[in-house]
């Protein structure tokens, strides 16, 4: 089974935001594979929708052996653990409402390879207009 390298988009504006980013941190490197590189804690404005809680964010990368479908199971199992509900986007036709959140892992990129499934899209097809993903992914980029 081969290694793949992954870019994992981490934000938090709920609670105590920077310990939500170190506990996704850990359960990356028990579920998913070691953390090679991580960015600093960015903080940000919320994008999509009006909080007043404020957004901190970091992007990792990560060898695993786990495919993109796998992938996205165990992100979406450690998002649930750490508290994240179904309300995080809901939809409203076509748009998704986003709302607060202790915790989201985005799966920006996966190795080279381009995915596009409903429910999973590789590269991150909002990433080149979030400053909060792409601020932190060029900090630890390694092509």
């Amino acid at each position: 089974m081969s290694m793949h390298t992954v870019y994992l988009g981490l934000g938090s504006n709920m609670g105590d935001r920077r310990a939500h980013l170190d506990m996704a941190c850990e359960k990356i490197k028990r579920l998913v594979g070691d953390i090679v590189r991580q960015s600093a804690y960015y903080d940000s404005q919320p994008w999509g929708f009006s909080s007043d809680n404020a957004f901190v964010n970091a992007v990792v990368c990560v060898h695993t052996r786990l495919s993109p479908r796998r992938l996205l199971s165990t992100t979406q199992r450690i998002e649930r653990e750490l508290g994240k509900g179904r309300e995080h986007a809901t939809q409203h036709g076509d748009t998704p409402v986003y709302h607060d959140r202790p915790i989201d892992i985005d799966i920006l990129l996966y190795d080279n390879i381009t995915v596009d499934e409903p429910d999973l899209k590789i590269p991150h097809p909002l990433m080149k207009q979030r400053p909060f993903v792409m601020e932190p992914l060029q900090e630890i980029f390694q092509p």
